[in-house]
């Protein structure tokens, strides 16, 4: 659901010098773990050199990646990537139709089965984002984990109306209805979640499920606010507090959603996250009235004295 690929043609990636030259700033802000993505993390022809320094800095590094060449990569991903989330679309018919691209689930499946054939405790994720075109397969999609042998699957809904993700502009309507649920299907999108509610209970209680059953309404309620019928579901979220986003170019940001605040090629990311400007931000900021952060499709939600995630 991002347009980070429309940008594939200029090549932007970050460099060995660039994940050097932010390995001080790492060690002094107490970073734990690195997030790898993209577009697809795994194009970047550094991409494994990147994990050896930051794994021999002592910071782990998990993978989100649309899994279509994980089983290529399998013993460096074992070697280098603390684990991986994959994204799932539906079935699949519907994942390959979504993805545009023929045969790209059942490479997912081989990825996932052949690195659990080389190590069966590798721990591999699934995160599937819940759209007009595939909410009533959503069934299929918690079947089509197990069947692979995903360890868990969480869900989110689509964002349509951020400049997050490459996008230069916030998608004009016609694109951004082709992803929002008319207000017409959502009495089917509210059966779908109170369907799985009830014949899910095993995969909720297990944890199979990330999300608990409310928080599954509230991809419901997310879509219902953009017809006037509910108030956007509020996110208990501390993104901004304790991670940072760094993109291909160098752009800091305090999360995807968020304004840049600055370039690593300009300036040591703890100088740019301690700038008076950043700080008075993190101040300041109000998720309940702030217009991105009342929209916004994500959370991350560390507890006291987790340790800060770069992504």
């Amino acid at each position: 659901m991002c347009d980070i690929w429309k940008d594939n043609k200029n090549l932007q990636q970050l460099t060995e010098d660039d994940v050097s030259g932010l390995l001080a700033s790492l060690k002094q802000l107490g970073t734990k773990q690195v997030v790898m993505s993209g577009g697809e993390a795994l194009l970047n022809q550094n991409f494994f050199k990147l994990c050896e320094l930051l794994n021999n800095a002592g910071i782990k590094v998990s993978l989100l990646t649309t899994g279509l060449t994980i089983k290529h990569h399998a013993e460096q991903l074992i070697k280098w990537v603390h684990d991986i989330i994959v994204s799932l679309d539906g079935d699949q018919q519907l994942h390959d139709a979504i993805r545009n691209i023929p045969g790209a689930f059942q490479k997912l499946k081989d990825g996932v089965q052949h690195l659990h054939s080389l190590n069966p405790n590798y721990r591999i994720t699934a995160r599937a984002v819940i759209h007009r075109l595939n909410f009533w397969n959503w069934a299929s999609i918690i079947h089509e984990a197990k069947l692979m042998g995903i360890h868990q699957v969480s869900f989110l809904p689509a964002d349509v109306s951020s400049h997050a993700f490459n996008r230069q502009m916030a998608w004009e309507e016609p694109r951004q209805h082709e992803i929002l649920l008319a207000e017409k299907e959502l009495p089917e999108l509210k059966a779908v979640i109170d369907r799985l509610i009830s014949e899910n209970r095993d995969d909720f209680s297990s944890g199979f499920i990330a999300e608990s059953p409310e928080k599954l309404m509230q991809i419901y309620d997310y879509y219902a606010a953009f017809y006037g019928l509910n108030p956007f579901p509020f996110k208990k979220c501390n993104a901004p507090w304790v991670s940072t986003v760094i993109e291909a170019d160098g752009n800091v940001r305090p999360c995807f959603f968020h304004d840049v605040m600055g370039n690593i090629r300009d300036t040591a990311l703890v100088d740019i996250l301690n700038t008076d400007a950043a700080i008075d931000f993190r101040k300041t900021l109000d998720m309940s009235t702030n217009s991105t952060c009342v929209k916004c499709v994500c959370s991350l939600n560390l507890p006291p004295r987790m340790n800060p995630v770069a992504h």
